[in-house]
């Protein structure tokens, strides 16, 4: 069983420069009970269906399988996924050995800036870069599949 550990924080300042690369993403939700979340995404020029189960304790790890389908199927699948959807671009940014992903949402999420770094363990440590803001891990509001219910703006 694949397990997916990260840690998600709100970003505070100026982390553009130092991004290696940016890539628009589309996706939205044909389950989002916590349970079992599948989204389908469109990330750039591909097409992806992602299942997640719920989180641990902490929030930090869960259940994750992922597979790429063709952009055509995404389309289609988008048509019959739960209302909202997400709108965003994803920048990476190297800091000491890890890459933060840090997406920036437009649209009801405009405004909204989070940074997720990938681990290989909950407790493993990793530098912290200085725009890095307030750690939400964990905290439900900040999970895409909720943005997509009540948006950042609403909040």
């Amino acid at each position: 069983m694949a397990q997916e550990i990260e840690r998600k924080f709100l970003v505070k300042g100026d982390f553009k420069k130092d991004a290696s690369k940016e890539t628009r993403i589309t996706q939205g939700y044909l389950s989002s009970v916590p349970e079992r979340t599948v989204r389908v995404r469109i990330k750039g020029d591909k097409g992806f269906i992602t299942i997640k189960g719920i989180g641990s304790a902490s929030g930090a790890s869960r259940f994750e399988w992922e597979k790429e389908i063709p952009v055509a199927e995404v389309e289609s699948l988008l048509q019959i996924c739960e209302p909202g959807v997400i709108d965003k671009t994803r920048y990476l940014v190297k800091s000491g050995s890890h890459t933060f992903e840090v997406d920036e949402f437009y649209g009801e999420n405009q405004g909204l800036v989070v940074a997720e770094v990938e681990l290989q363990a909950e407790d493993e440590s990793f530098v912290k870069p200085a725009w890095l803001g307030q750690e939400v891990t964990g905290d439900a509001r900040y999970y895409n599949s909720m943005l997509m219910k009540n948006p950042f703006k609403k909040w």
